[in-house]
């Protein structure tokens, strides 16, 4: 097992209107599902547009640029198979295609006398075994590249 893989748990379970979107991260790319009739992108996957109910459903990639749109510093593990250790930034993400996305916030000190909402960010990957990468997001400008937090 990779050091990533060891301390976050893998995702589970994989349904298969997310296998694009877990594909994609394979891959480094952030890929969104989108509206093929209202032209609605959303996040997370799922087999029907939640604004205009179409089954038409296709997939983008998202540039991976964003805003902080809220964040928390957490002082203790999420659960027993989460073995990033604390302090780390948990970080809800409005992409510049709209949706929004946890995640975490890594390339910053958990401070939050450094970290606001609304600063820019950057989708960074992490790869977590040859199966699973999850994106995580720097603030833009920052060194961080996919390690950290």
């Amino acid at each position: 097992m990779s050091p990533a893989e060891l301390e976050r748990p893998l995702p589970q379970p994989i349904t298969p209107e997310a296998k694009p979107y877990w594909d994609g991260l394979r891959e480094q790319k952030l890929m969104l599902p989108k509206c093929q009739d209202c032209g609605h992108c959303f996040f997370y996957p799922r087999v029907v547009c939640p604004q205009c109910h179409s089954r038409r459903i296709g997939w983008v990639q998202s540039s991976g640029r964003g805003r902080l749109f809220s964040f928390e510093i957490s002082y203790q593990p999420l659960s027993k198979a989460f073995k990033v250790k604390p302090p780390y930034v948990l970080a809800m993400v409005e992409l510049e295609e709209g949706p929004r996305l946890m995640s975490n916030l890594v390339g910053i000190a958990p401070d939050p006398k450094l970290i606001r909402c609304d600063m820019p960010v950057e989708v960074v990957y992490e790869k977590l075994n040859d199966e699973f990468t999850v994106p995580l997001f720097k603030p833009v400008g920052s060194a961080a590249a996919g390690a950290g937090r």
